[in-house]
């Protein structure tokens, strides 16, 4: 059944710390989540209403997906909910689904549902039961228990016919404002479906809210390696995983030869399948001669970030001879951790030899291998 869409996405979200539509969720603005959700389960056309102060931000925002378009919202929930109306270009007897932007992780089942309940009702709302016990109370002291029968969680998005929802409004006393369309449209004498919700479908309103979505997002488990080799020549130090360890050589290299920070930035931007260390920061280019490792370290580690993962844990392999690794490497596992903020257990640092044998057994080289694991929000 085809369908047209519209995201209320007006509000200030102050209970949330503010402009709750925008924060990033699972690497992406939560905004954003919804708009792909419905276009992604076949809507025709997607009504976008924001503050009107928000209209190039959002054209920003969603610049690269099809079939929508913005509006300018009211001061209330009604009067935004009325512009998404007014800016359709559907027939009245097309399906429309009206959703709240705060509402991020909208499920295509859900949107079935609803569209399955219209054919026998003039709209339709996904709820969930009432788990918890109620109570009322004043001045923090209980005075009553309410009765959970009959009684539901109502979300969004809502479903009605154009004609149907659009009637109802016209007949609702503007003094008065509605909880939802849902309210609306039963007072105008249309009969709404309760059909079953998602608990995912939670609404974003407190900060801590998000902590919990993110908890939510389906996750993919990725790992990457990286390989890193530079050769010895005059000096008096060696940077290895981003610690300064007295020597009789250095490492030679464009930068600070950090053959550890390399092999394991590497490891990071293979796990996210973002090429490797020297399309990130190029050998020929003089800005990167003599530069710390450790801001190579810390941009892999932000695209990882910017996607919406984590990494989970990493380890690192140095294959040399000399110098001697394993009193330094305490110190190595605290700036690895350090650099990509995470617990000390989570990053592991090894040494070994390859008892004489190979470049690095000659002592004219030493090598590095990492492998970094990385959760990445599910496609």
């Amino acid at each position: 059944m085809t369908f047209s869409s519209i995201i209320v996405a007006a509000g200030s979200g102050s209970r949330a710390g503010g402009d709750k539509q925008w924060r990033i969720l699972g690497g992406k603005p939560v905004l954003r989540w919804s708009a792909e959700a419905l276009l992604n389960a076949g809507a025709d056309e997607l009504i976008v209403v924001v503050a009107p102060d928000a209209l190039d931000r959002v054209a920003d925002l969603l610049s690269d997906l099809p079939r929508w378009r913005a509006v300018a919202g009211g001061d209330a929930r009604a009067d935004s909910v009325r512009a998404g109306l007014a800016a359709l270009t559907c027939s009245p007897a097309q399906p429309v689904l009206i959703h709240d932007a705060a509402r991020p992780l909208l499920d295509r089942a859900v949107i079935d549902r609803l569209l399955s309940a219209l054919e026998t009702a003039d709209g339709a709302l996904p709820v969930l039961p009432v788990a918890d016990s109620l109570r009322r109370g004043e001045a923090q002291v209980m005075t009553d228990v309410v009765e959970r029968d009959g009684l539901w969680r109502a979300q969004t998005p809502q479903a009605f016919r154009r004609s149907v929802i659009e009637a109802a409004y016209a007949a609702w006393a503007d003094a008065e404002a509605p909880a939802d369309e849902a309210v609306v449209v039963q007072r105008n004498g249309g009969t709404v479906a309760l059909i079953q919700g998602d608990p995912r479908l939670m609404k974003l309103t407190y900060h801590e809210d998000f902590a919990m979505a993110e908890a939510l997002l389906p996750r993919q488990t990725r790992i990457g390696s990286g390989y890193d080799v530079h050769r010895w020549g005059p000096g008096g130090s060696v940077w290895l995983c981003g610690i300064e360890v007295p020597h009789d050589q250095t490492l030679i290299g464009h930068s600070d030869a950090d053959a550890g920070l390399h092999a394991l930035t590497d490891a990071i931007l293979g796990a996210i399948a973002a090429g490797d260390i020297g399309d990130h920061f190029p050998p020929t280019d003089p800005k990167w001669k003599g530069a710390s490792s450790d801001q190579f370290l810390i941009h892999a580690a932000e695209l990882v970030s910017a996607r919406g993962g984590r990494i989970v844990n990493v380890d690192v392999t140095l294959i040399c001879e000399r110098p001697k690794v394993k009193p330094h490497r305490q110190a190595m596992r605290d700036r690895i951790a350090a650099l990509l903020d995470l617990p000390l257990d989570a990053v592991s640092v090894k040494a070994t030899t390859t008892e004489g044998l190979g470049f690095t057994g000659r002592g004219e080289g030493l090598a590095a291998q990492a492998v970094a694991t990385v959760e990445l929000p599910a496609p």
